[in-house]
């Protein structure tokens, strides 16, 4: 069933009346809700949400900090996509945190309503409020004085995967540049089922591992290389994670500029991926991945 409820102002004639009139009806009310959200650019709210959109059905949590959205899948890959609230210029909530979920495909598709293109100089706009426990999601986009309001359902949120990854369980941890992992991802040996992180304070260091038709192949990253800005390893550890949970991380990675690599004691992986959004405004994609535990393949 569509959940996108079109208002009577968002038909065709209603699209093109004055941004003014729409805006001055829709500021009057916003006492009625319990979060406002302005953006003047979607795109650094879609590009975030279209990292983690690796499954059809999202939770959001809003604070005062600003909005986290969470997607899993089969409780063992969780993605995070954290819009500060300074990322806003506008950003009001009444309440100390407000959870609901949402049909993330239909999200991404209003608020890619005008298109997604870059275009110099033309931006569109966005104005997402939100009632409370059973209220739509509703969105008004304005571009190049052409407005578009959407309501989309929201459903009753269930508890996401805690995985407790706190700090101090962290053996290692390394920061590196984006370009470095895209380009060791793109040359992956995708007949292997699983990927093996070695990480280690002692050579190789940091090293990547394939097992599938071409048998065992490897990446390796030196501590000191110009692409690693951080190596904090205590203990040699040797995981490995199934490619295809791997997989959703990709499209967060594309578009970072810095990664950081955490394993903790239990061997859970953490991607954290620094995002600079088209204001230069710094974002954070997070992705947990637990480790494989079936039989390790023949190498």
């Amino acid at each position: 069933m569509k959940q996108i409820v079109s208002t009577p102002e968002e038909g065709n004639s209603g699209r093109q009346r004055g941004a003014m009139a729409l805006s001055t009806k829709h500021s009057d009310n916003d006492d009625q809700y319990l979060l406002v959200a302005k953006l003047d650019n979607v795109r650094n709210m879609s590009n975030l949400l279209k990292a983690v959109n690796f499954k059809d059905v999202a939770t959001v949590f809003a604070s005062e900090l600003g909005l986290k959205v969470t997607v899993e899948d089969f409780k063992c890959i969780q993605g995070n996509a954290f819009i500060q609230s300074a990322i806003f210029h506008e950003y009001t909530i009444k309440e100390e945190q407000l959870t609901f979920k949402i049909n993330l495909n239909v999200l991404l598709e209003c608020l890619t309503i005008f298109g997604s293109s870059s275009v110099t100089g033309v931006m569109t706009s966005l104005k997402m409020c939100y009632s409370g426990y059973g209220s739509p999601l509703m969105l008004i986009l304005e571009e190049d004085g052409v407005l578009t309001d959407c309501s989309i359902k929201t459903m009753e949120p269930e508890e996401v995967l805690d995985f407790d990854f706190c700090t101090e369980n962290v053996v290692n941890k390394i920061i590196m540049k984006s370009e470095c992992l895209r380009e060791a991802f793109s040359e992956l040996d995708m007949t292997s089922s699983v990927l093996e992180f070695l990480l280690s304070p002692d050579p190789p260091y940091f090293r990547m591992s394939t097992f599938g038709n071409a048998g065992r192949t490897h990446s390796d990253f030196p501590r000191d290389s110009d692409m690693i800005e951080s190596f904090q390893c205590q203990a040699t550890q040797t995981n490995r994670y199934k490619i295809s949970l791997l997989k959703p991380s990709v499209k967060a990675l594309a578009i970072s500029s810095r990664v950081s690599i955490r394993v903790d004691k239990r061997g859970f992986l953490s991607l954290q991926f620094m995002i600079k959004n088209e204001d230069g405004q710094v974002c954070f994609v997070e992705f947990y991945c637990v480790p494989d535990e079936d039989e390790e393949p023949e190498e």
